[in-house]
């Protein structure tokens, strides 16, 4: 059976419209009709650009038409999260505070999506300043398989848009797990690059060294697809890495499990999950088993003594981010989010020091492990996705109360190595459990072959909310 308009992949979609079977108009106005739906009750929204959309749809059809050559996501129907610069709009980064974009202003990510054909459908919302919780006066986005559950952080509303089926593709951003989280929460698919693939520039910085920009998706070939169109250096980011790309997109359709080394280091996946996310994790072992993986007992250099140091270091950059309006212009800010500001302006020089030597010695230890092994996998998420009181509880605790949520997360945001968050199991009430592929530095290839074989395997990628 054919699956409705919105809960086609992004790949079939841009087919389609490439060879004229869909119109871009159709797409674009089929998701436009979704939101309007559905966007009342799950929020997922700070702009919506139906005008817009509607105007560029027109102008992509009448490409076609022309016999133009056609982009690579040629009328796909995308958001980007709203710490992203785009011309026309506001930049709000889930809050109030000034984030200085000018009224022309476009991030190189944005650019490049539209330069390879994608209609920005409208920016998502996110958690203020890109932490850990939503804005007080801002409705937080909504889970679309279970409602009580927590939609993940800080790329909330990503990750609820994709799932919900109101784009088919979005971009988030991840300084501790924020594109894994929200895939994790909402079951789809995302990529935190390695350090320096896609562009920063026009995009409101949480922690510079610790931020990554990438793809989220439905399925792991529509993640390499966005991924493709955006990855690469840019002279207006010194930061973006020049290097070579790879077929990332036939890597995920063509991997294969057979005798992939898979590293699991059963002391720091098991030592402190919950026997449903243990259960989770040990099911997606169990499918790559069977198609052919090894798994292989290794050992990751410790982090536990060092992520509250890792929410001190994270947060002594945003205080730069946001040195100017803060403190100066501190009733933009939420009581909560500004905690955080006054953790960063107390932090030490020792501290920071601390952080850099830790940093890169745990990148050297994670080098060696990939000596032996193709790819790491571990848990996203130490528990279950919380209920939504839980995790209001969470926020409203002291900030580095939350250090123990990230041990599976921040550590490889400061080796700056790739991991791609795959779903693997579902609770009765249809709460959506993951785990991770974690890849040397430039190793998005591997975990996109991998992670393709996988989804192969396990048939989630079929698996759509009621909503």
């Amino acid at each position: 059976m054919t699956s409705p308009l919105h809960f086609r992949s992004l790949s079939a979609l841009v087919d389609a419209m490439r060879s004229g079977t869909l119109s871009v108009q159709e797409v674009t106005e089929h998701h436009l009709k979704r939101i309007a739906e559905l966007e009342p009750k799950l929020h997922a929204f700070a702009v919506v650009r139906a005008d817009e959309a509607r105007a560029e749809a027109r102008e992509a059809d009448a490409r076609r038409k022309r016999g133009d050559v056609l982009g690579p996501l040629h009328g796909a129907p995308i958001a980007v999260k709203d710490l992203c610069a785009m011309a026309g709009t506001r930049t709000g980064a889930g809050g109030f505070f000034p984030t200085g974009f000018a009224a022309d202003q476009t991030a190189t990510v944005v650019r490049r999506l539209q330069n390879a054909g994608a209609i920005i459908i409208g920016k998502a919302q996110l958690t203020e300043g890109a932490w850990g919780s939503h804005h007080p006066d801002i409705p937080a986005p909504v889970n679309p398989w279970a409602p009580h559950r927590w939609s993940g952080s800080s790329s909330s509303g990503s990750g609820v848009s994709v799932a919900a089926g109101m784009v088919t593709g979005a971009i988030g951003t991840d300084t501790a797990g924020s594109i894994r989280y929200p895939s994790a929460a909402n079951g789809i698919v995302g990529l935190k690059p390695t350090w320096g693939r896609v562009s920063r520039h026009g995009v409101f910085p949480l922690s510079d060294t610790f931020d990554h920009v990438g793809p989220m998706a439905r399925t792991v070939p529509d993640a390499a697809l966005m991924f493709a169109a955006i990855a690469g250096p840019d002279a207006n980011d010194p930061t973006a890495l020049d290097v070579p790309s790879a077929d990332w997109t036939g890597a995920a359709n063509n991997g294969s499990l057979k005798n992939l080394r898979i590293g699991v280091d059963q002391k720091y996946t098991f030592g402190s999950v919950d026997p449903v996310m243990a259960d989770a994790f040990r099911t997606a072992l169990d499918v790559c088993a069977k198609h052919g993986a090894h798994i292989v007992d290794i050992e990751v250099p410790p982090v536990d003594q060092i992520l509250e140091l890792a929410i001190i270091g994270a947060m002594a950059e945003a205080a730069i981010s946001h040195a100017r309006t803060y403190p100066s212009n501190r009733k933009s800010y939420s009581a909560t989010y500004a905690e955080l500001l006054e953790i960063g302006h107390r932090a030490t020089g020792i501290e920071i020091a601390r952080l850099a030597i830790w940093r890169r010695e745990f990148a050297g230890g994670l080098s060696a492990v990939f000596k032996s092994v193709d790819v790491m996998a571990t848990p996203v998420l130490p528990v279950q996705p919380l209920m939504v009181a839980e995790m209001d509880a969470l926020s409203a605790a002291p900030p580095l109360a939350s250090a123990p949520f990230l041990k599976f997360t921040i550590p490889f945001n400061l080796a700056s190595v790739p991991t791609l968050t795959l779903p693997a199991k579902r609770l009765p009430d249809g709460t959506p459990l993951a785990f991770q592929l974690i890849g040397p530095a430039l190793g998005e290839a591997a975990i996109f072959s991998a992670g393709g074989a996988f989804e192969r395997a396990s048939g989630f990628a079929a698996a759509h909310p009621q909503i």
